[in-house]
């Protein structure tokens, strides 16, 4: 009996999975919730307005985009969704209601769409609409109040960042700075909402450690060699569960769009981030460095990746010669 098979020649990838960048996006919004429950216990239910308005308007905007484009649909990826929650994460639970709406046009239309949608942007959508908010509206921006639970008058509330950019330490307790009672912006006071979100997207393999890791263990080495503050060690997790830090590192540096796709290449940008991150923090004339150094790197990484490629299967490096060598020149 003759058997006959028929093979099917196809072009890569020849490994296929049922997580699509739907399912991923879910993972991300399930990982973000611990830090919006956070912001709504320690600042009320503005943060969740600020987040609802961000969010409608990030979905809106790439629908309309799309059909005056004459583009195919892309909402149901929730990848516009994931935009417009990390968007209200970086602000301050006192911005206005329209402040989202221009973060949320910047970020979908200017930054995303207008290059082609998701997967050929260059830059973070949400940190690049933070950007452009900070220099529009700087004040606004940087308007911050105290949680519900701080005893403090909100017309003088300096957050810790503000104060290690001054070159001292935070009167705030790291108990305080690592639950979250303590001003900042909607989606950044809290370091152990962050982390939990962290742990289920490698639980879920989402993300690998290599780059939030490298950025903040980059952190972490630089503040404590180069401390301001003393007892040095204190200066050195002020600096890591103050501001953007965690969730830059966690959720933004992160993205499969804007960061290198080799694992090498992974460590040398999230190891960038973190040192710039400290430059700008320690010269900067803003506090906060997270948003800044992400987005530099951002535009680094087509060279990270053209720089650390990885070896290729099956193949064995020959030894040089002196006639390879030769040949070489």
């Amino acid at each position: 009996m003759n058997e006959q098979y028929n093979f099917i020649v196809s072009s890569s990838p020849h490994i296929r999975t049922p997580r699509g960048t739907r399912v991923i996006m879910l993972d991300v919004l399930i990982a973000l919730c611990p830090a919006l429950v956070a912001s709504l216990i320690f600042f009320g239910w503005r943060p969740i307005m600020l987040t609802a308005v961000s969010v409608a308007c990030c979905v809106l905007f790439e629908y309309l985009y799309r059909l005056l484009m004459k583009k195919p649909q892309s909402v149901d990826d929730l990848s516009a969704v994931v935009t417009g929650v990390l968007i209200a994460f970086c602000l301050p639970p006192t911005a206005p209601w329209w402040l989202p709406v221009i973060g949320a046009f910047f970020a979908i239309i200017i930054v995303k769409q207008l290059f082609g949608g998701i997967g050929k942007n260059f830059l973070n959508p949400a940190l690049a609409a933070r950007a452009f908010l900070l220099a529009s509206y700087a004040v606004l921006m940087t308007s911050w109040a105290p949680s519900n639970f701080a005893n403090v008058d909100a017309a003088t509330y300096a957050t810790p960042l503000a104060s290690l950019s001054g070159g001292a330490l935070s009167n705030v307790s790291l108990g305080a700075m690592f639950l979250g009672n303590t001003g900042g912006c909607v989606g950044e006071i809290s370091a152990l909402a962050l982390l939990l979100g962290g742990a289920w997207l490698v639980y879920r393999r989402v993300i690998s450690l290599r780059i939030p890791v490298s950025f903040i263990g980059t952190v972490a080495i630089v503040t404590l060699i180069f401390s301001r503050g003393n007892p040095h060690f204190l200066w050195m997790l002020q600096n890591l569960f103050s501001g953007g830090l965690l969730l830059g590192a966690i959720f933004m540096a992160t993205d499969y769009c804007t960061s290198p796709v080799t694992p090498k290449g992974q460590i040398i940008f999230g190891v960038g981030c973190g040192l710039l991150t400290v430059l700008i923090r320690y010269f900067g004339s803003y506090p906060e460095g997270v948003s800044y150094a992400i987005l530099i790197m951002n535009l680094t990484v087509w060279m990270i990746d053209k720089a650390t490629p990885p070896r290729r299967f099956g193949v064995v490096k020959a030894p040089r010669t002196k006639k390879s060598e030769e040949a070489a020149k």
